[in-house]
């Protein structure tokens, strides 16, 4: 598929990015922070435009992915409390279909154990996180993502310059970043 089906306006909403921070156990500037989540919605939509993922679900696995993270180190758990997060607040800070939500959930679950899910929007999701590997000094292995537009030499080489650098993209939750106050400042 070639088009980008569900383009359609954010589901990230400024309250719901900011009920989520307001949980998060983790610094939101860390290494697994609102930096590498606007970096994994980055390339999640750049992905879902050649790869026809459903762009409600990309946006809302990034937010929800590592949101729930205990420590920057191994947790295996963190992916499967990120979509009870989603599913707690499902209904009352966002609204998502079922068949679409299962596919949050699964990305979600399954993002650190799974090395491909049969959904291209499942592997839309998991290649925009592991696209961003480079900031913790890991290679990206093409042979380790699932679709054809992430194993692109080009994708690649591009994710991996934005992740090494740090770059902090201006999509809802790079801005969600850049209004934290800094530590000690009161807003």
């Amino acid at each position: 598929m070639n088009g980008c089906a569900n383009a359609g306006p954010t589901l990230l909403a400024a309250e719901l990015i900011a009920r989520v921070i307001a949980q998060l156990p983790l610094d939101p500037r860390g290494l697994h922070g609102l930096g590498h989540w606007a970096r994994v919605l980055d390339n999640g939509l750049r992905l879902a435009r050649i790869t026809g993922a459903d762009t409600r679900v990309v946006e809302l696995f990034a937010l929800f992915h590592d949101s729930r993270r205990l420590n920057e180190n191994a947790d295996p758990e963190h992916g499967p409390r990120g979509a009870l997060l989603a599913e707690q607040l499902r209904g009352s800070d966002f609204s998502l279909a079922d068949p679409p939500f299962a596919l949050l959930l699964a990305a979600c679950q399954l993002h650190t154990v799974a090395p491909t899910f049969d959904n291209v929007t499942v592997q839309t999701c998991f290649d925009a996180d592991r696209l961003d590997l480079a900031r913790t000094g890991r290679i990206v292995d093409p042979h380790r993502l699932c679709t054809e537009a992430a194993k692109d030499s080009r994708m690649i080489e591009w994710a991996t310059r934005q992740s090494l650098e740090g770059i902090v993209p201006d999509n809802p939750l790079g801005q969600a970043l850049r209004a934290l106050p800094i530590c000690g400042e009161s807003r």
